[in-house]
């Protein structure tokens, strides 16, 4: 582990620690994490559901697997210097599946790994049906994921979908179990009152993520609302997924009417901004200072 790796991951673990609802944003790859970094975001968060959605074209029902998880959390890390958040959905099978994916995500670059209490194969947290594993068996999985670590502030997320399924007090009861377990950072999916929104930072030790899912189930406040009631992360998991797919079906909807497609900066971005965003001017002096110089 570099200095550096262990710098960022301390500091990401004191600033969700602080309990200012940090807002992160999430990617699908590479280069929607270097448009999150570019507009200044503190941290990001690598969907999966929009690592299925946009690479596979398929729904949130757990279709990708670890080797796709570490290789866009590979990528990911290449491409920005911010901290990651990588989705492992339920750790892609046991407690020692679950050490394997911390083992493979840790050297791959992530800083905190989520895992869910869901039924293998999972759902959307937003979606209906979904179903979850005993108390006891998510408890092996945190266990395990803490065991697992090498770098002791690579942050465990554990998420819990029980409240759709037993209801929130049962999803209450679950995260208790998994601070004890070693979980630092909590995440009760798809709570659905205001109420149970604003009581549940006041519930806990560990700071919480709230996931706020554009059209889904969990009610909208502000970050500054959320930054009050003690919350650690306000995530926007997919907004970056859906504004692409309105953009993409925007710009071809004028291409397929019109015949053509101008450079209009109302849909889409200018070619010197989209090589501003890859880095390409980095890219021209390297390839400049290694030319052959004729000698």
């Amino acid at each position: 582990m570099s200095d550096t790796t262990a710098v960022r991951r301390a500091a990401f673990r004191r600033k969700v620690a602080a309990r200012e609802a940090l807002l992160v944003a999430g990617a699908f790859n590479a280069l929607s994490a270097r448009i999150i970094a570019d507009l200044g975001f503190e941290a990001i968060y690598l969907t999966g559901a929009g690592v299925t959605n946009m690479s596979l074209g398929l729904p949130d029902l757990g279709f990708v697997g670890l080797r796709e998880i570490a290789e866009h959390t590979a990528w990911v890390r290449d491409a920005v210097s911010l901290p990651i958040i990588v989705d492992a959905d339920t750790g892609f099978g046991n407690a020692l599946n679950v050490r394997h994916t911390v083992r493979t995500l840790e050297r791959s670059g992530a800083d905190a790994i989520q895992f869910e209490d869901q039924v293998m194969p999972k759902k959307c947290g937003h979606f209906s049906g979904k179903e979850v594993v005993s108390t006891g068996e998510m408890l092996g999985k945190i266990r395990a994921a803490v065991d697992a670590r090498t770098d002791e502030n690579l942050q465990i997320v554990a998420r819990t979908d029980a409240a759709a399924v037993h209801g929130i007090d049962a999803a209450i009861e679950r995260a208790h179990r998994f601070v004890e377990a070693g979980a630092d950072i909590l995440f009760i999916e798809a709570t659905e009152t205001l109420a149970d929104v604003e009581r549940l930072p006041g519930l806990f030790n560990a700071p919480q993520l709230i996931n706020i899912v554009i059209g889904g189930k969990t009610p909208t406040l502000s970050r500054d609302a959320l930054q009050k009631l003690g919350y650690g992360v306000v995530l926007y998991a997919n907004a970056a997924l859906q504004g692409a797919v309105k953009g993409m079906q925007n710009a071809l909807t004028t291409l397929r009417d019109n015949g053509q497609l101008n450079e209009d900066p109302a849909l889409v971005a200018p070619f010197g901004e989209r090589q501003r965003l890859v880095d390409k001017p980095a890219f021209d002096r390297l390839d400049a200072l290694y030319a052959d110089k004729g000698e």
